[in-house]
């Protein structure tokens, strides 16, 4: 397994906080497909939350996404 950042931004709300996205590849073992990890830090070291994201659910989780964004806007 290995873990590439792909970025992070500030986490909304928190003095430190911060959202960091990765690549892990391999992340089950050997042979598994590569997914994305978000990961949340609220003191801006120590992941306190993470979500696995196989690349195959990635549009549609963005869409979601974008949906959600959509509606606060609305709202």
């Amino acid at each position: 397994m290995s873990t590439t950042e792909l970025g992070t931004l500030h986490l909304h709300g928190t003095k430190k906080g911060v959202i960091s996205v990765s690549n892990v590849s391999e992340p089950y073992g050997k042979g598994t497909s590569d997914i994305v990890s978000i990961g949340i830090s609220l003191n801006g070291k120590d992941i306190e939350w993470k979500s696995h994201i196989p690349y195959e659910n990635l549009d549609d989780v963005i869409a979601i996404l974008q949906k959600a964004s959509e509606d606060k806007k609305d709202s």
